[in-house]
């Protein structure tokens, strides 16, 4: 019974170290397949790196300026007697705007006319008898200094009623009308907003170390993004004589013949500032660049190994530096060089050392002035 029993276990033994044995190659096999895979190579485009001349400019982001902006307002209290405009338009110099009610000033100005005619007729008489040596020379100046005065309140209410009548200061363009018909306006109250448009403004700022490199006279370009492709040439005509605190820039002044009355003030824009002789880039998409904290870098094509010594196409990442764009492109400095392989898209989903499939029939934008397919 003993001997049975033994035998027994030992059959089992037997049995369970052959299925463990077994269960062992099972897992290496595994592990050594997993060890040895390859996943599928990643579809791509690429572009061959090449070296392009750009010009030295430098991108910002400008506001525009009147170079003539008022709110006209009442300059006088008064009730509004008639609107002279329409709000949107474009109006001369010493158009009528508004006229306040002058009927009091008016009716003050005849009444002062009349006691000028007298004092002046008075004057007159007083002037023959003072020759005559019928009056002093005291009834004399008094005569005189009367009619002064009353010539003086009639050029005050003359003055006041000229003052009444609001007129353009300036050619320009009038925005949206703010009062009515028959509405009373303290002294000081918004009648309307008049902007002379051509030319005009744009301020922008560089960095206080840039500032040297635009100077008064040099030439930029505007553009907005509502037209693209279109742009508006201008000149550097002030320079601010103080650097801002808080950003160590100094604000620069250029003018622009804004004939058409496109670009109004307020509006956004960007400004390329041209900065002197063309420089020498690699110009890649922008879809190309993997932007990330620690640096920017893109994936470069190569024939790579994989650990069985068996060649394939594969990325290696490139470290790069970027200065400046160009519509689609950014342009490389360093990092790179002219006849390598970049990928322009898919970056995402690659890393380093990673297989790659080119597929080039469907290429990312890479204009330097792209324009909208509905423009």
């Amino acid at each position: 019974m003993a001997k049975r029993m033994i035998l027994v276990l030992g059959v089992t033994a037997v049995l369970l170290t052959a299925l463990g044995f077994i269960k062992f190659k099972q897992i290496q096999s595994a592990v050594a397949a997993g060890a040895a895979f390859q996943p599928p190579p990643e579809a791509v485009t690429s572009i061959v790196a090449r070296k392009e001349q750009w010009p030295a400019t430098m991108a910002v982001i400008g506001t525009m300026e009147a170079v003539q902006g008022v709110t006209v307002s009442a300059d006088l209290p008064g009730t509004v007697a008639r609107i002279g405009f329409d709000s949107g338009k474009s109006v001369h110099a010493g158009d009528v705007l508004v006229e306040l009610d002058t009927r009091q000033e008016r009716a003050q100005l005849a009444s002062l006319e009349a006691q000028r005619d007298l004092a002046k007729a008075n004057f007159g008489r007083m002037q023959q008898l003072v020759d005559q040596g019928v009056i002093s020379r005291m009834d004399y100046d008094q005569a005189s200094s009367q009619q002064k005065a009353t010539e003086a309140n009639v050029a005050e209410v003359r003055a006041t009623i000229e003052r009444k009548t609001i007129k353009a200061p300036f050619s320009g363009i009038l925005g949206l009308r703010q009062v009515n018909l028959g509405q009373y306006l303290s002294a000081g109250q918004a009648i309307v907003s008049l902007q002379a448009l051509n030319p005009i403004y744009v301020n922008f700022g560089v960095p206080q170390q840039t500032a040297a490199q635009v100077p008064v006279g040099r030439t930029l370009r505007v553009t907005k993004e509502d037209e693209p492709g279109i742009g508006y040439s201008g000149r550097v005509t002030a320079i601010d004589s103080v650097v801002n605190e808080a950003t160590r820039n100094i604000q620069i002044q250029a003018t622009l013949p804004n004939p058409e009355g496109k670009l109004r003030p307020g509006m956004f824009v960007q400004v390329a500032v041209a900065l002197g002789a063309a420089r020498t880039v690699i110009a890649l998409p922008a879809s190309a660049i993997n932007y990330a904290p620690y640096g920017d870098s893109v994936f470069v094509i190569t024939d790579l190994k994989d650990p069985t010594g068996k060649s394939y196409r594969g990325v290696q990442q490139q470290f790069v530096k970027v200065e400046g764009s160009r519509g689609d492109q950014v342009a490389v400095i360093s990092g790179i060089n002219p006849g390598d392989e970049v990928v322009t898209s898919g970056v995402f989903k690659l890393r380093n050392g990673a297989a790659v499939q080119v597929n080039n029939k469907v290429q990312p934008g890479n204009s330097p002035a792209p324009k909208p397919e509905e423009s």
